[in-house]
């Protein structure tokens, strides 16, 4: 396979981290986003050595910044692939929460777990249209699932979910792909503490009797990714441990 070049957001730990390495040893080389925490990014920096073809903050809850570090990644090299996998999930009571809080949770949510991957994907697919390319988006399973205290995290999801459908119809005539992953429950930072508060409840609700690790999802990535699925489009593959169907 020739040298080709994936941007994967969020990429400096969990899900992203675990996309972003086994990227690298299927051959990509990585352009390497993080939001704030730059220790974690150089260690993932050095974990990917030489497959590290740059470093790039961005807050992606502004999606103009989105469009600036897309611009400076594409400065230093085409992108053949885009990962959409920064997120944040951060739990609301609908009702009960005040007005401010509310309004805070619905923009940062949209603007990072939709915004700004709409925006990014557009970008790329104009660079996509004089070559073709890839897009995968990481959303989950409460995109199809609802879930309570979550309405804006399954509704940021869900949008994904459909544009990435929508987008695989749309762009299949230029060879361009689009994906979604949708996990349940994984090992990350960012689900440990509901993980420590709900673990027997949630491993009675998965027949394989264990949470996803971030190498679960960064498998079925690399296969979307790969020559193999060059005929897959418009699929939001499930990583749940047969919790849920639909």
């Amino acid at each position: 396979m020739a040298e080709r070049r994936a941007l994967v957001t969020g990429s400096s730990r969990g899900i992203g981290r675990a996309i972003a390495l086994r990227l690298a040893d299927d051959g990509w080389t990585i352009a390497l986003h993080y939001g704030f925490d730059e220790a974690e990014a150089e260690k993932t920096k050095k974990m990917l050595g030489k497959k590290c073809s740059g470093t790039y903050q961005a807050d992606l809850s502004d999606p103009r910044k989105a469009l600036q570090m897309f611009q400076r990644v594409s400065a230093d090299g085409a992108v053949h692939a885009l990962v959409n996998n920064a997120g944040v999930y951060m739990p609301l009571d609908f009702v009960g929460s005040g007005d401010a809080a509310f309004s805070a949770n619905f923009h940062r949510t949209f603007a990072i777990n939709f915004e700004s991957p709409a925006m990014l994907t557009r970008a790329a697919c104009r660079q996509f249209a004089k070559r073709g390319g890839k897009v995968l988006n990481v959303a989950s399973r409460v995109g199809f699932k609802g879930e309570g205290g979550a309405a804006l995290y399954a509704a940021s999801k869900a949008a994904l979910i459909n544009m990435t459908r929508s987008l695989a119809v749309e762009l299949a005539p230029k060879n361009i792909q689009v994906f979604a992953i949708t996990p349940g429950w994984v090992q990350t930072a960012m689900a440990r503490q509901g993980m420590e508060e709900q673990l027997e409840g949630i491993l009675a609700g998965i027949p394989l009797g264990r949470m996803a690790t971030p190498e679960d999802c960064a498998a079925v990535a690399a296969f979307l990714l790969s020559d193999e699925a060059a005929y897959l489009s418009g699929m939001a593959i499930d990583i749940n441990g047969a919790s849920y169907f639909h």
